[in-house]
């Protein structure tokens, strides 16, 4: 087909210079695949080099070792050096000998069946990086050097084509199903079960959405029907505090009103029912993986391949003599790596304090600010500015992650790639984890509550220092005060849902048109920088060119892929699957959105692979490796995250307290009142204004409410007027949300335990290490601690390995001695 298509072309040509001046334009990238080659493996790219120089000895050094295996090579000479390689066919031979299954047709090793396409790049790959010239220095070493500038596999014309024609890698084909099979005999199997499994997740997601937007469309009828919210919009008499200390004024309650509506409009019966559902939801989904991923390797028949045995096969292939790396622990290099993820999440954790820093110092200028709208949204605007910091904090620790890459990477010695890229996934997950989460856990579970000692409102004017609990004559502090900005009166829970969104928002808008716009303009740069043809005059004969040429240009002038390429896509959803069950309960749009940026995600990425980028290493795979126990940790993380949201952010619990032994309905005094009746001014402490600190000064000029003089105004705690210690009823709030918290991770680990029993145990027919386990009355009641020690465990389980080195390296040499007696077997055969 490409054969007859460039000779028509050729044909069209010299019929049409017979009679005019003609300048061709250039054949699009799709047409330049050479006619009649045969296909080449591999291709290396370097620089020209002077003659005689060390680079140039260096780069024919490696290329004559690779002649002595047996390759082909082609030089093609442009502005840069091109090098196609291809492999002789008696390495893919003793390939499908050594691997072969006890059933297999393969019956002696003259037998050959075709080997496809990825088996032979993968090969390739692994000799060119494992050859080592007279001077030691494999290719890793050599590009390091700028010996070889870089070294790829060939796209195929023909495959591109299949892939828009099976409605995959072009945008209006977005609802179509995935041609999984298409895009395991291209790219490999690791890279098929990515697309394979964030499909699965995609439509699982569909349900996920559905639900979460009936409450929140729940949460909408309810906006002005809440008993809260009609209190807080009446409210316009009850005087508030100063949000500050340097001249912040008071202000009314009912000043907030639509700051309440949003917040009950989150904070209802609904969002504690959705919580639930998304954990035990979950957990469905990835037990319902684990099924699917099993049929789909059963049928590529994967469901037993041996990483280890591939490997130490394509070693003895490479090189008869070789000894296999032997498994190595190292306590000291745990050690260090243990001490280096501590400093990044310490790191980090300075860079959401920062966060805080910034929140609380915008929350003073915007309330001192001229502009009467921004003092009146002076929270709202904080919270707001926070996120989308927080969201570019986001953004370029993502991008600068390769300092940590190789602080992290470093000490450690893993024997395979698979083990290196293991190591590589839980360290940097675990930082982008934390830049991700930091100061969503920060607003979730200490915004409000901390209570910071020291010299801060000294040296910082206007920030919220003031408060009761600090009062050196009352409870006893010699010197110092507290600052801890304060939640709105109506929760916590809405600056949570803000903070989220944003993020939210931005990363799947902003980040996605980003992550489509910056490899399309440099596809277009440099596919401007391919050499034009030649003008060719009548009379003039065709300048000729080597076939290969411009096919292996095209090729070059897409974007660079890297081994961990794969790695990021896999980060990127894994990070969107945690904002869609953590904290689900502070906003039930994240799945929706999720929904939506996944369908655009998987043809984003389709259009990357296939077009834009240079074809990737297709790796061998029968399970998406790490990653899965990473989401099963995101499971229970999801059910701890939404029971402490609910129970400590939401104000689900004081206001259920409230109803069942405070509210008009509890004590009997009347039944036509709504049940949360009095329950803002129950909530809400007094603060007397002779009590303020010293330092603690008014504005000028005060609001007209306020003109007349203000001895007291309220805050949103539960404390006493005299000495303003905590009441009785915070110490009944405190024991029922400890009490829900309990009987949340009971309800939804024990839905979790029972939809494994009833779905199986999963593709491999074991229990998932990390996956929730039932917990008794004495566990629940410690079920903080117990995720605590659960993380200690695996901290420990992972520092000192359950299988001894030794074992592993004697099965490692049981397998090495039976694939050394089978290459000695296939050898002798073919010697007689």
């Amino acid at each position: 087909m490409r054969e007859r298509g460039a000779k028509g072309s050729g044909s069209h040509q010299k019929k049409v210079l017979d009679e005019i001046l003609l300048t061709p334009l250039r054949e699009s990238e799709d047409d330049l695949e050479p006619p009649g080659e045969p296909e080449w493996d591999f291709v290396l790219v370097s620089d020209i080099h002077e003659m005689g120089s060390e680079k140039e000895i260096k780069r024919k050094k490696f290329l004559d070792e690779l002649s002595k295996k047996g390759f082909t090579i082609k030089k093609i000479e442009d502005k840069k050096l091109f090098h196609g390689v291809r492999a002789p066919e008696w390495i893919f031979q003793k390939y499908q000998w050594l691997l072969r299954s006890p059933d297999s047709r393969l019956q002696s090793p003259s037998d050959q069946h075709n080997v496809p396409v990825t088996t032979r790049i993968r090969i390739v790959y692994f000799i060119l990086h494992n050859t080592v010239p007279p001077d030691l220095e494999k290719l890793c070493d050599l590009m390091k050097k700028k010996v070889f500038e870089t070294a790829f596999p060939l796209h195929e014309r023909e495959e591109k084509k299949l892939f828009i024609k099976e409605k995959w890698a072009r945008w209006r084909d977005i609802c179509y199903e995935q041609p999984i099979e298409n895009i395991r005999s291209y790219f490999g199997e690791k890279i098929a079960l990515y697309f394979a499994w964030l499909g699965w997740y995609t439509c699982l997601l569909g349900i996920a959405s559905v639900v979460g937007t009936l409450i929140f469309v729940f949460g909408i009828t309810a906006l002005s029907s809440s008993q809260v919210s009609k209190e807080i919009c009446k409210a316009n008499t009850t005087i508030m505090c100063p949000l500050c200390d340097q001249k912040c004024p008071f202000w009314l309650l009912s000043d907030t009103c639509t700051y309440a509506k949003i917040a009950h409009m989150i904070d209802n019966e609904g969002t504690v029912l959705f919580a639930m559902v998304m954990a035990i939801w979950a957990t469905a989904f990835l037990e319902l993986w684990k099924r699917h991923r099993a049929t789909v390797v059963t049928q590529w028949n994967l469901y037993e391949w041996d990483d280890d045995e591939e490997e130490l096969a394509m070693e003895l292939i490479n090189n008869p003599l070789h000894e296999p790396r032997r498994y190595q622990h190292s306590y000291f290099r745990s050690t260090i790596v243990i001490l280096l993820v501590l400093l990044m999440i310490a790191v980090l954790i300075g860079i959401a304090h920062a966060l805080v820093i910034y929140r609380v110092v915008a929350m003073a200028l915007f309330t001192q600010s001229a502009s009467e709208f921004i003092r009146e949204h002076a929270n709202t605007l904080a919270v707001l500015t926070g996120a989308v910091l927080h969201y570019f904090t986001i953004v370029i620790m993502t991008k600068v992650r390769s300092t940590p890459r190789a602080l992290l990477l470093s000490p450690e010695e893993p024997r395979t790639f698979s083990q290196r890229e293991n190591n590589f996934t839980v360290k940097i997950f675990t930082f982008q984890f934390f830049t991700n989460f930091s100061s969503l856990i920060y607003i979730a579970f200490f915004l409000g509550r901390a209570r910071v000692q020291g010299s801060w409102c000294k040296r910082w004017e206007g920030w919220p220092c003031w408060d009761p609990s600090a009062r050196p004559e009352l409870l006893g502090h010699r010197e110092g005060h507290s600052f801890s900005p304060w939640c709105h009166p109506s929760g916590c829970i809405t600056d949570l849902f803000i903070q989220m969104a944003t993020i939210t928002i931005l990363k799947q808008t902003l980040s996605n048109f980003v992550e489509y716009l910056v490899p399309w303009i440099t596809h277009i740069c440099k596919k401007q920088k391919l050499p034009k043809k030649k003008n060719t005059i009548l009379g003039e004969e065709e300048e000729a060119e080597d076939p290969c040429k411009q096919w292996w240009l095209s090729n070059y002038q897409l974007n660079e892929v890297h081994p961990f390429s794969l790695f990021d896509e896999f980060l990127e959803m894994v990070i969107q699957y945690s904002y869609t069950t953590i904290f689900i309960a502070a906003f039930p749009l994240a799945p929706v959105l999720a929904f939506i940026n996944n369908l655009v995600e998987i043809r984003l990425d389709a259009i990357k692979m296939v077009h834009f980028r240079r074809r990737m290493v297709p790796r061998k795979a029968n399970d998406i490796g790490i990653w899965l126990q990473v989401l099963e940790a995101i499971g229970i993380l999801a059910v701890i995250g939404n029971g402490l949201v609910i129970a400590i952010t939401s104000d689900f619990i004081p206001m259920q307290v409230y109803k069942y032994t405070h509210s008009p309905c509890a004590t009997g005094n009347s039944t036509a009142l709504d049940c949360l009746s009095g329950y803002i001014n129950h909530s809400l402490s007094t603060f007397r204004t002779r009590d303020f600190e010293p330092h603690m000064r008014l504005p000028a000029q005060l609001p007209d409410f306020a003109r007349q003089g203000v001895t007291e105004c309220r805050y949103r705690e539960y404390r006493n007027a005299d000495d303003y210690s905590y009441t009785a009823q915070f110490w009944h709030v405190f024991a029922a949300r400890l009490a829900f918290l309990i009987l949340f991770e009971v309800s939804v680990t024990g839905a979790a335990r029972g939809q494994r029993e009833g779905g199986g145990r999963g593709g491999s027919g074991e229990l998932p290490p990390l996956a929730g386990r039932p917990l008794t009355a004495c566990g629940g009641s410690v079920s903080f601690f117990q995720h605590v020690a659960l993380c200690v465990k695996f901290i420990a389980a992972w520092y000192v390995p359950d299988v001894p080195q030794s074992v592993k390296n004697h099965i490692l040499d049981e397998k090495y001695t039976k694939l050394q007696k089978e290459l000695s077997t296939m050898e002798y055969s073919t010697d007689v």
